[in-house]
């Protein structure tokens, strides 16, 4: 299946109704697309990359495979209860926990910051051009994540190392992701990452010239009223090759109230006579506006 592709350089010009209808396919029947031309320093996200793979080469590496998991593995027991990944989590905001995070080297710090304050555009941005598909204000999907602080913002840093009995064990069990819109910025060269489209698993290849993979949570679903779906993937296994994988939640504020877009919602608990009554006046109208007067007439205002 050939993954959609989102070309931010062309929603400028003739070609932005084009890829506004493209963007809005991807959320609505894929669940996941990858962004090129987003804008983010390349130099910089390749930084980023290296200074993580050192950090695990020095700090993570022999950690893990001395834990329980990689030595359960090796007597060839299954582990389907656990994943086969070293991870660590840092916040970004509201507030930061990077320096308290162990044996992260200031460049790394450095860099991580300077890396995500990039992103953090580009999430807004995709907020917007997907509260502008959905028909409602373009800051609808931001305001709505964003609490007496505005939106909570993450990065869950992962290594997927070479695994001696890949059959055994998941990198990272089938699972949907909570929140908002994830950004992932992962290896070049050594795949794992799946997802479901139509009952099928898709394998999602490495990112090559440092593309971002999207992927929609279970939140941007209830705003949206199910029309742009969060989707099960998992994480398999390698005999070759550690995967990394950064990927960064935008998230609701913990304290954020989440209900579906009122705009979004089909009217509910009307007469169909009224509806009827309505319609005869109106049947070769558009349909939305008595669909919006049904829901005034059904909230008990007079339409």
């Amino acid at each position: 299946m050939e993954i959609p592709i989102i070309d931010f350089d062309e929603l400028h010009g003739e070609k932005r109704s084009k890829t506004m209808a493209l963007l809005h396919q991807a959320c609505e029947k894929w669940g996941f697309f990858q962004v090129e031309n987003h804008g983010i320093d390349k130099k910089l996200m390749e930084k980023v990359k290296q200074l993580v793979n050192l950090h695990y080469d020095e700090n993570l590496k022999q950690s893990f495979y001395e834990s329980e998991v990689a030595k359960s593995l090796k007597h060839k027991e299954s582990t389907s209860d656990v994943d086969w990944e070293t991870t660590f989590f840092i916040w970004h905001r509201p507030t930061s926990n990077i320096n308290e995070i162990p044996n992260l080297s200031e460049d790394l710090r450095k860099t991580m910051d300077e890396y995500i304050a990039e992103l953090i555009k580009l999430a807004e941005k995709l907020s917007e051009l997907m509260s502008e598909n959905l028909g409602l204000e373009k800051t609808y999907l931001k305001e709505a994540f964003s609490g007496n602080k505005g939106p909570s913002v993450g990065t869950k840093v992962a290594k997927y190392p070479e695994c001696p009995h890949p059959e055994l064990v998941r990198g990272l069990r089938e699972h949907t992701d909570a929140g908002g819109i994830i950004l992932l910025l992962q290896d070049d060269q050594v795949p794992g990452l799946e997802f479901l489209k139509d009952g099928e698993w898709v394998q999602i290849p490495p990112s090559k010239n440092n593309t971002i993979f999207i992927n929609t949570g279970d939140q941007v679903e209830v705003l949206s009223n199910g029309r742009y779906k969060s989707i099960l993937h998992r994480v398999m296994t390698d005999k070759i090759g550690s995967r990394l994988s950064i990927a960064t939640f935008y998230n609701p504020a913990g304290d954020a109230l989440i209900s579906p877009a009122p705009r979004l919602l089909y009217p509910t608990q009307y007469r169909f006579q009224d509806y009827l009554k309505l319609y005869s006046t109106t049947k070769f109208s558009p349909k939305d506006p008595r669909f919006e007067a049904m829901k005034t007439m059904a909230n008990g205002h007079l339409v």
